[in-house]
């Protein structure tokens, strides 16, 4: 009888919290869209322009989040060096334009260009061989050790990368030329809209998406499509099944890790271009962001780092591009690593992710 009487109060106090959570969190989310109206009706130009700058931002992020995400996939390991293979991608190129062509304020478009697509090239096939290094030499030693010895590593992988940088660069941010091509600035490529209300849309956001929008369709492709993407579906489901069918489980690691590692090595030069600027410790700052993108997205599902990836673009634009009521970009960091600690109290599996009981 009293085990019976006590029952009774604690599965109350069970069923109110499953609804008490929900509503905490659709009340926040109301909160932002009537924050985002208010923006909206105050300055509908501006909030556009703002949210298209959030647009190519949130797909600079994609880039490293589904690295994030396809490893984690794979391994169910949170590869933290990751964000730093995609500074050593940025440093690649930052190399290539200073010290191989030599370019100096303002370039020409086509010596641009031509350095681009060098850097680009070389920074994708660095970067996917030091992930595929990184793998065979740190983490494929502790494959069958508990899940926090590889995480340490990784931690570990991270503060290497980054004094490797500081060795080769420096500790100082390492500067790009700027060109009218790289800022944007002056160069509208279309407006929305009758000026003054109108909506200028600039070379540097279109060029951003134009070089992400096609590598991650050609990354859904590979992995939905062809026999090595089928591969890596089979070994992120089951293994030992994986095996037993005929597929090389290690080979398909190490192909996964190749792929994040060119994924990181084309944010690099994206980024390197787009900022005029990197330093050693740019990856572990925009590597926690692609990671917060690929929680908030469902880490393991690839649209879902894609979605997770422009919602965190569009939050830091809206903080720091909104005219009404925002913090201001002194609080970006604090608001996206908010997101994140939210999205693990109200959805753990993120907005696209299942939820799944953990293994043995």
């Amino acid at each position: 009888m009293v085990t019976e009487a006590h029952a009774e109060p604690v599965r109350a106090r069970r069923h109110i919290s499953e609804y008490v959570m929900p509503a905490v969190g659709l009340a926040l989310v109301a909160l932002v869209v009537v924050w985002l109206a208010i923006n909206l009706a105050d300055d509908p130009a501006r909030f556009f322009r703002v949210s298209l700058i959030g647009l190519s931002q949130g797909a600079l992020y994609a880039l490293v989040a589904l690295g994030y995400t396809l490893v984690y996939g794979i391994l169910e390991l949170i590869n933290f060096a990751h964000g730093d293979v995609f500074m050593i991608g940025g440093m690649v190129t930052a190399s290539i334009v200073l010290q191989v062509f030599n370019m100096e304020e303002n370039p020409a478009f086509g010596i641009l260009m031509a350095a681009f697509l060098v850097s680009l090239v070389l920074s994708v096939v660095g970067c996917a061989g030091l992930n595929a290094t990184i793998e065979r030499a740190a983490y494929k030693p502790l494959r069958n050790a508990p899940r926090l010895a590889p995480l340490i590593t990784a931690i570990g992988v991270s503060f290497i990368l980054q004094n490797v940088a500081i060795l080769w660069k420096g500790t100082r941010p390492v500067s790009l030329p700027v060109s009218e091509f790289a800022q944007g600035s002056g160069h509208h490529l279309f407006t929305i809209g009758t000026c003054p209300s109108c909506v200028q849309y600039t070379s540097d956001r279109l060029f951003i998406l134009l070089v992400t929008v096609p590598v991650l369709l050609v990354l859904l492709w590979l992995v939905r499509y062809t026999r090595q993407g089928k591969a890596m579906r089979a070994t992120a489901q089951d293994k030992d099944a994986a095996a037993m069918m005929g597929i090389d489980v290690d080979r398909t690691i190490s192909f996964t890790f190749i792929v994040a590692g060119a994924l990181a090595g084309v944010g690099g030069t994206i980024f390197a271009f787009y900022a005029s600027t990197i330093s050693y410790s740019t990856g572990f700052t925009l590597g926690l962001f692609a990671f917060t993108a690929a929680v908030l997205g469902g880490i393991g599902n690839l649209p879902g780092a894609v979605l997770g990836a422009v919602l965190i673009g569009l939050i830091q634009a809206w903080n720091e591009g909104l005219p009404w009521h925002t913090p201001g970009p002194a609080w970006t960091q604090s608001i996206v690593f908010s997101i994140l600690i939210l999205i693990l109290v109200f959805r753990p599996q993120g907005l696209l992710g299942e939820r799944t009981p953990e293994g043995s």
